[in-house]
């Protein structure tokens, strides 16, 4: 049974909120890398490196059960506004948030670095869908994308459809992952702490 002091308040969802709002800015500032085929491959990586920060930030506030899952929901609420959601990428996210939150709770939300640095991994991965639907859709989505870009744009990323990109777009969460929990470990230190806002 949930305790008082793991219920979630208005505070709690409000905090989540902001930093939601904060991840998703950063996350659609990684999504324009796209443009350039090979980082869009990696996008799952690159949006891990610009977005540790708020997600260990919200981490650290809210060590709360549902807290990831209401950032996912948030994330994915604001790319269906924007126009810019599959539902491989909310299919992705969900598995991802729900992942994430299960290691939370096994580790019964502590928050030594390691943990936030893995719970910030797992959560990077439902990104994994943007790019992935290459892979699983292939003609059909490259159909789509022609729509809107060059062919020449088309032809470049056509060529990155195969196992070793497939491989490096799963790793790229772990690499960029334990980057970004680093940048955003290293700023809690010298800044956060200071600031008395963790």
């Amino acid at each position: 049974m949930m305790n008082q002091k793991q219920k979630m308040t208005g505070k709690d969802v409000i905090a989540i909120g902001i930093y939601s709002a904060i991840y998703f800015v950063l996350n659609f500032a990684a999504m324009m890398t796209g443009f350039i085929p090979l980082l869009w491959i990696v996008l799952p990586g690159t949006v891990a490196v610009l977005t540790g920060i708020p997600f260990l930030l919200m981490a650290v506030k809210v060590p709360k059960p549902g807290a990831v899952l209401i950032m996912g929901a948030i994330t994915a609420f604001l790319y269906f506004v924007t126009g810019q959601f599959t539902v491989l990428i909310l299919i992705t996210m969900f598995i991802a948030c729900v992942v994430s939150e299960a290691y939370r709770y096994i580790t019964k939300y502590n928050l030594k670095f390691s943990n936030l640095a893995v719970t910030f991994i797992l959560f990077s991965y439902g990104m994994a869908g943007s790019p992935l639907a290459l892979f699983v859709y292939r003609e059909s989505f490259l159909a789509q994308i022609g729509e809107t870009m060059s062919q020449e744009y088309v032809a470049a990323i056509s060529s990155y459809i195969t196992v070793p990109m497939l491989i490096l777009l799963l790793i790229s969460p772990i690499a960029g992952g334990v980057f970004g929990a680093l940048i955003a470990g290293g700023i809690f230190k010298k800044h956060f702490k200071k600031a008395g806002i963790v």
